[in-house]
């Protein structure tokens, strides 16, 4: 069900939204003003752990292709520690690090605007999707192009097309290669079909992914197997496992965040004149959190702390487990509904809804109301029908490399 109006669907007054603004914004005050030397200390392990972790994989690998009995526990070996440091890099380190959450530490190494990770989407354009689209039009329908990542249907209110019979297909296809589906997303693909999409800005963007992507082709799959000597292909493979992996769970991740039952979709009309109060509701009833340990945690890139995540998307991310007992407590407080529950649970549900929505409406029942509005195609905006409003959402800025290539 899309949400037009969430005062309405909560039944609170303005003057409850107002009061849930402001203790919401105390929160975030409390952890800017007590941010400390354990935090730094926090983000500068996990970056250690990383870089121990990548480099023990290379190393094993490396000390395998010198033995044909140590081969094959070598591959296993090094295919594992290289999946757990992609792993570490894109979800808690560098997903985090380019939302601005270390930049209050000064420290040019690990700040948003120098950070470009181990993955084949270009930094600037997933600040551009990701900080100013995402974060701000969180599951609006039109706006939030997170909504499907352009090729799946996965809201009522989205009009049915005969292509979405292949959605499971279409799934799998982008669980099995995510880092590339994430690659292109800021190219709009629907904008493009639709022949909304600036050529020029298109080509400036795929020539952008097309040097980031042949980095990553040629470290992964020319340099460390070449180095590999005689154990190449075991490299290779290992490499392409330790990319697998990474690209399944981080899936996973961002699915089980976003569209279980409980995570709601909102209309455009949602928007207008919304307060940041209300923002910080609709953040709240558009993400769904999983429970889990610190491993689990610290793995996800603290996601499963989802909802806390979108209403304090710069806020250190090792802070999400204290904050989320307040912010819980807050929903309690005033029953707002608080999605949470198991990781198998949560992905369960986003995979049905992907098989149901692979079909008409009429052909499946709602697992919700029906939505009140008319089921239409709604326009993919572009930026300048997406005001910038949210200064806490992280930056976004073309880089002078980007611009000279103009």
């Amino acid at each position: 069900m899309a949400i037009s109006d969430v005062k309405e669907y909560t039944h609170l007054t303005a003057d409850e939204v107002e009061q849930i603004g402001r203790e919401l914004d105390q929160i975030r005050r409390d952890v800017e003003e007590s941010r400390c030397a354990a935090d730094a200390a926090y983000i500068n392990r996990m970056i250690r752990v990383q870089r121990g972790l990548a480099a023990a994989g290379r190393l094993t690998l490396l000390a395998g292709s010198r033995s044909r009995r140590a081969r094959t526990p070598a591959w296993v070996a090094g295919a594992t520690f290289l999946g757990l440091a992609k792993v570490l890099e894109n979800m808690e380190i560098g997903h985090n690090v380019m939302h601005g959450q270390w930049d209050w530490m000064n420290d040019p190494e690990i700040h948003s605007s120098n950070w470009e990770w181990d993955t084949a989407q270009p930094a600037e354009q997933w600040k551009h999707s990701h900080n100013y689209i995402h974060h701000q039009f969180t599951n609006v329908l039109g706006y939030d192009n997170d909504i499907g990542y352009g090729i799946l249907r996965m809201a009522r209110e989205q009009k049915w097309h005969p292509a979405n019979l292949g959605q499971p297909v279409y799934n799998a296809a982008l669980a099995t290669l995510f880092q590339w589906g994430v690659a292109l997303h800021d190219l709009d693909l629907e904008r493009i079909r639709k022949g909304e999409k600036d050529p020029k800005e298109m080509k400036r963007q795929l020539r952008q992914i097309a040097r980031k992507g042949r980095n990553q082709i040629l470290k992964d799959y020319v340099v460390y197997p070449a180095l590999s000597g005689r154990g190449w292909k075991t490299t290779l493979t290992a490499n392409m496992t330790a990319n697998l992996a990474r690209n399944l769970w981080s899936y996973v991740i961002i699915f089980c965040g976003h569209f279980p039952d409980g995570a709601l979709h909102f209309t455009e009309e949602e928007l207008e004149d919304e307060t940041r109060a209300e923002w910080y509701l609709r953040q709240v009833l558009g993400a769904a959190n999983f429970d889990g340990g610190p491993l689990l945690h610290i793995l996800s890139g603290n996601l499963g702390f989802q909802i806390e995540h979108h209403l304090f998307p710069d806020l250190p991310s090792n802070r999400y487990a204290e904050i989320a007992v307040k912010v819980r407590a807050l929903c309690e407080k005033y029953d707002i509904p608080y999605t949470t529950g198991p990781l198998h649970r949560q992905y369960g549900q986003a995979l049905r809804t992907i098989i149901k929505l692979s079909v008409p409406n009429s052909w499946t029942s709602s697992d919700q109301p029906e939505p009140p509005s008319p089921v239409r195609d709604r326009k993919r905006r572009t930026d300048a029908e997406r005001p910038a409003r949210i200064r806490q959402l992280g930056s976004w800025t073309r880089s002078p490399q980007e611009r000279s290539h103009d």
